[in-house]
C-alpha cells in the first residue's frame, strides 16, 4: 500500500519497493517503476499500484473420473505480474488519492481468472482417465499438466500474468469411495495379519509339542536312569547280602569249629579225669570227694554220722585190706 501525504495544493506519495507505481495524466504514463516518491496534484492525477512480489492462492477442484467418481484436487499456485503495464491496462489497480488503498479488488478478480483456468485444465485432466488410475498416479501428473496449460494459455500472457509454481497436496476419492478402495486393501492386510497371526499359533503350537516331546524324552530318561539305578541298589543289597551271609558262615563255621577244639578238650580232660578215678577204691573216693567238700566249705558247724554210714564205712575198708593179705595164699 502506498503512503500518501496530502497538502493543501499538492500531494506526496512514497511507495514499497515491492510494488510498481504508475503515474496517469491526461491518460498518458507520467511515471512508471517500483518504490517511487513524487510529488502530486490530486485534481490533475491517476495513480496505479501493482505487487511485484509472488502471489499464493489455494486450489479446491473438484471432479469427475472416466468412470464418473468424483475426485477432490487440493494444493497451492503461485502467480507474479509479468508486465505491469499491460496488466493494469487490463486489470483497475487504482489506489486512492488520499488514503492509498485500492478502489477496486484487483487480486480477487486476478485470483478468479486463475481459479477458472486451473478448474478447466483439472477436469479436463480427471475426465480422461478411471479413478484407480488417477489414484495410482497420484498428484505428480496432474501438476505436470496444469503447468503445462498454465503455461501455454495466452489468457494470461495477454493481461501481463506468469505462474511461477504449481503445488498439489492430495488427490483423493469422495469418503465413500475411499473406503470401497480401501476395503481389498483392508481384505488383503486383514488376510495377511490372519496368516501371520496364524503361522505365529503354529509355530508357538510346534514349540509346545517339541517341549512336550522334550519334557517326555526326559521324564522317559529320568525313568529309565531310576530303574537302571534301583536295579543296581538291588543288585549291590544282594552282592552285600550274599557277602554278609558268606561271612556269617564263616564265621559260624570258626566259632563251630573252636567250641568243638574247647568242648573236645574240655571231654577228653574230663574223661581223663574220670579215668583217673574210676580205678580207684569207693573208701579213696570218698574221701577225695569229702576233702572236696571241706575245700569248699568256709565253716563246718556239725556233722552227723548214722550207725548206717559208719557201718559201710568199716565194711569198705575191711574189704579193702583183706584182698591184700589173700593175695599170698593164692
Amino acid at each position: 500500500m502506498a503512503y500518501i501525504r496530502n497538502f493543501p495544493f499538492a500531494a506526496q506519495l512514497r511507495a514499497d519497493a515491492s510494488n510498481h507505481v504508475l503515474r496517469y495524466r491526461k491518460g498518458r504514463v507520467r511515471q512508471s517503476g517500483r518504490g517511487l516518491v513524487f510529488w502530486f496534484r490530486p485534481e490533475t492525477a491517476s495513480i496505479a499500484e501493482l505487487p511485484m512480489d509472488d502471489r499464493e492462492m489455494a486450489i479446491f477442484v473438484k471432479g469427475r473420473s472416466q468412470d464418473f467418481q468424483t475426485v477432490a484436487v487440493q494444493g497451492t499456485l503461485t502467480w507474479r505480474v509479468a508486465d505491469p503495464e499491460l496488466l493494469a491496462s487490463r486489470v483497475d489497480f487504482s489506489i486512492g488519492l488520499r488514503s492509498g488503498v485500492w478502489l477496486a479488488e484487483p487480486i480477487q478478480r486476478i485470483e478468479t481468472r486463475l481459479a477458472g483456468l486451473v478448474n478447466q485444465a483439472v477436469l479436463q485432466y480427471l475426465a480422461q482417465a478411471p479413478v484407480r488410475t488417477l489414484l495410482d498416479a497420484g498428484p505428480e501428473p496432474l501438476r505436470l499438466a496444469l503447468e503445462t496449460a498454465l503455461g501455454r494459455d495466452p489468457a494470461l500472457a495477454e493481461i501481463g500474468l506468469a505462474v511461477a509454481a504449481i503445488r498439489l497436496t492430495n488427490l483423493a476419492p469422495s469418503a465413500e469411495l475411499e473406503r470401497a478402495l480401501q476395503t481389498p486393501t483392508f481384505e488383503a492386510l486383514q488376510q495377511k495379519a490372519d496368516e501371520a497371526t496364524f503361522e505365529r499359533r503354529a509355530l508357538a503350537v510346534e514349540k509346545e509339542r517339541a517341549i512336550a516331546e522334550n519334557e517326555l524324552a526326559n521324564r522317559t530318561e529320568l525313568a529309565r536312569r531310576e530303574k537302571q539305578l534301583i536295579a543296581e541298589e538291588a543288585e549291590n543289597a544282594r552282592t552285600r547280602a550274599t557277602g554278609a551271609a558268606e561271612a556269617q558262615q564263616v564265621e559260624a563255621a570258626a566259632e563251630a569249629e573252636r567250641i568243638r577244639t574247647v568242648e573236645g578238650a574240655k571231654a577228653e580232660a574230663e574223661q581223663a579225669h574220670i579215668a583217673v578215678y574210676r580205678d580207684l577204691p569207693p573208701a579213696v573216693l570218698l574221701g577225695l570227694a569229702a576233702r572236696e567238700l571241706a575245700g569248699k566249705l568256709d565253716t563246718i558247724e556239725h556233722v552227723n554220722v548214722t550207725p548206717d554210714l559208719l557201718a559201710s564205712l568199716v565194711g569198705e575198708f575191711r574189704r579193702d585190706h583183706a584182698a591184700p593179705a589173700a593175695l599170698p595164699a593164692a
